[in-house]
């Protein structure tokens, strides 16, 4: 049995749900049990947002995931409020470039990226959240690139197909890193 708890969340406009909802979408053609619930009422446009994701091979009794066992964390506040209650064995990706200083968190594993930096340094402006979701899959191994590429080119609608492009080299991007 196994279930993967994850939190995505920073400010809104960084593209958290849209994290969320190709991970979720990468769960569900790949065979797996998904949830994906947003919270972004009156967070959006610069206040927290985050998105709830579980995948699992078993049937998901809730979409409230108030323990994850995988934060990223594209902003301070969304650490602070969610790095607590992240599970022992769990695992924090963080985006280093918005967030100083070196965190800790008992019985977690804290990986810090610069998405935001290497996003503009590279062209990529707007896109540190694939970045992210790249250094997730390289840490977590939850799904291969090839499996989010595939999945991508199937959720992006066609007016917004030139993205295709820019997200799949952001999320190798922060898988190299």
């Amino acid at each position: 049995m196994s279930t993967t708890k994850l939190l995505v969340s920073g400010f809104g406009g960084q593209g958290i749900l849209f994290a969320g909802k190709a991970l979720a979408y990468t769960g569900l053609k790949n065979d797996m049990e998904v949830s994906w619930l947003p919270s972004y009422g009156p967070e959006m446009r610069g206040g927290t947002a985050s998105c709830s994701v579980t995948l699992s091979d078993i049937q998901i009794g809730s979409p409230i995931v108030d323990k994850p066992n995988v934060l990223i964390a594209m902003n301070l506040p969304s650490l602070d409020k969610f790095g607590p209650v992240t599970e022992k064995g769990g695992k924090i990706i963080y985006d280093s470039s918005l967030i100083s200083g070196e965190r800790s968190y008992d019985g977690v594993d804290v990986v810090g990226i610069p998405a935001t930096k290497l996003a503009s340094d590279n062209g990529l402006d707007g896109l540190a959240n694939m970045i992210i979701i790249g250094k997730l899959l390289k840490e977590t191994a939850i799904f291969t690139l090839e499996q989010i590429e595939k999945s991508l080119a199937q959720m992006i609608p066609a007016k917004k197909a030139a993205m295709l492009e820019k997200n799949i080299q952001a999320i190798k991007l922060g898988f190299d890193y």
